[in-house]
């Protein structure tokens, strides 16, 4: 997988997260907000964000029954 891939999913996760755009553009190391709100996010439908929550309780889940440290 490319770098450049896993930024860009970072990115929509992080907006599909509700995190503030200026904390995305530190996370991805923009020197730019407007690169960070034109290139790599996007608002989400309830669709994107149920599914989502459904990923983030499912690995919480696998987590859990792991018997390990969960995040």
């Amino acid at each position: 997988m490319r770098v450049h891939l896993t930024r860009h999913t970072c990115g929509k996760l992080l907006a599909a997260l509700d995190v503030h755009p200026r904390v995305a553009m530190r996370i991805l190391r923009h020197s730019k907000i407007s690169l960070t709100m034109e290139i790599y996010t996007e608002v989400p439908t309830e669709q994107t964000r149920a599914g989502l929550k459904r990923l983030g309780d499912h690995l919480r889940q696998v987590g859990d029954d792991s018997g390990g440290p969960s995040a």
